[in-house]
């Protein structure tokens, strides 16, 4: 039997130690050789001089020869030189299988009648049957299949990590303003805890005062004089504090610090839902939370980049989408702009429902694009920021992202006017014809508000 892992090897794998035959060898001869049983599966046997392939004599040619009548007489004593088909089909026993496979296949007569020779160098070392070579490609055949198939998954898993490290590299340039985001509520809830922890002791202290006087006026043996000192102790402490409004003081310390962990915990969620590596998780949600989300998390190089932003934000559908990946797409754009407009300018977000889907506009009144960098703004790797400041994976992650959801990413943009994005989103499904995408205009919304 053909052994799987050597078949992909080489001719070598292959190779079949038949005893070959001498071209003075009787036909006769050959004629028993082939009624042995150990040359049963063998169509030809070689003959071999000096240890060089001279030819072959296949069984089908013997048979042909050697059963007609009277050629048993005439032939049965002749060499086998006058019969053999020369010259032969040899094979190197180095030779890699596709080139053999190509050599023997372009060759080979039909009907099958031959095996081929394989030799090494130039001597014979046995002989290869035709059908363990079609055998081995096919498990080669296989196996490069598998090699593609699991190259492809690589070549996915490549790309699921190149976003990852495209959406880490984004937040890594705001981990010092979302530290800077997290101190500040941090700081005022850490002293309303010092400060509480003061009025608590006080209170405790207060009250260990009056349960000291009650037990004294529940003590029969105590005298008038102890009672009156514990009473004027308890005088002085009131005279102090109230307790009354330590414990209003301390209501008021534990609201604005619950507000405080609130802050805390949110910014904390909007950098998970960010961070978190995932392909295109079902979830329903209102696009609007995603881009408060992305503001959230970007607001300090807003901030730095003395950014106005002004929100437009419509009443719109849940839609079933990757709010991780759409909150990658939106701080990658709000960043771009804030970059854009090197300070003082203002960054104006609208959203609206209308033409089967969600439609987000996000205009800034930067420096604008020029128009040979506009038709290449989404190629992978394309950037007009000096090295080391950006990747030129945003905007192409961003689209590949838009695209997935079924949706569509475009740009207007003309330098010193600014730059705006169109992002449309299907509600369905469905996918939307590109030219329904900018065929109506924005429906005021129902407020505008500045941050």
């Amino acid at each position: 039997m053909l052994n799987d892992s050597n078949a992909l090897g080489g001719i070598a794998a292959l190779i079949k130690p038949i005893e070959c035959i001498s071209p003075e060898i009787t036909l006769e001869s050959v004629a028993e050789l082939f009624s042995d049983i150990a040359y049963s599966n063998v169509l030809s046997l070689p003959v071999v001089e000096n240890g060089v392939p001279v030819g072959v004599i296949s069984r089908y040619r013997f048979i042909d020869v050697y059963l007609k009548k009277y050629s048993r007489e005439l032939n049965g004593k002749r060499p086998i030189r006058l019969f053999m088909s020369s010259p032969p089909l040899v094979v190197a026993h180095d030779k890699p299988l596709a080139e053999a496979a190509q050599y023997v296949a372009s060759n080979m007569s039909f009907p099958l009648t031959e095996d081929f020779i394989i030799t090494e160098n130039g001597q014979y070392v046995g002989i290869g049957f035709v059908v363990d070579l079609l055998t081995a490609m096919e498990l080669q055949m296989r196996q490069n299949t598998d090699d593609l198939n699991q190259a492809y998954s690589h070549l996915k898993s490549s790309q699921l990590a190149l976003v990852q490290s495209e959406k880490m590299a984004s937040l890594g340039q705001m981990v010092a303003g979302i530290a800077h985001e997290i101190n500040t509520p941090l700081g005022y809830v850490q002293n309303n805890v010092v400060v509480g922890q003061d009025m608590f002791n006080q209170v405790g202290v207060m009250i260990a005062g009056y349960e000291k006087l009650i037990d004294n006026l529940l003590d029969e043996n105590v005298d008038e004089e102890k009672i009156s000192a514990q009473m004027q102790q308890v005088a002085a402490l009131r005279a102090n504090s109230s307790l009354v409004e330590m414990l209003q003081a301390m209501q008021g310390l534990f609201a604005d610090t619950i507000y405080g962990v609130g802050e805390i915990s949110e910014l904390v969620l909007n950098l998970k839902d960010f961070s978190r590596m995932d392909t295109m998780a079902t979830e329903t949600v209102n696009v609007n939370e995603c881009i408060e989300s992305a503001l959230n998390i970007g607001r300090n190089v807003l901030k730095k980049y003395g950014v106005e932003v002004i929100r437009d934000l419509g009443d719109l559908p849940g839609i079933t989408c990757s709010p991780s990946q759409l909150n990658q797409v939106f701080l990658n754009l709000f960043t771009n702009a804030a970059q854009a407009m090197e300070g003082n300018g203002r960054l104006t977000i609208k959203t609206w429902h209308a033409n089967r889907g969600i439609q987000i506009s996000i205009a800034d009144t930067g420096k604008g694009i020029a128009s040979e960098h506009l038709a290449r703004i989404f190629d992978p790797f394309f950037t007009t920021k000096p090295v080391g400041e950006g990747t030129g994976l945003g905007l192409a992650i961003s689209h590949q992202i838009i695209q997935k959801h079924g949706g569509d990413i475009s740009v207007e943009s003309h330098p010193g006017s600014g730059t705006r994005f169109h992002i449309h989103l299907p509600v369905a499904s469905s996918a939307i014809k590109p030219d329904q995408l900018l065929s109506e205009t924005p429906h005021p919304s129902q407020h505008e508000e500045t941050v």
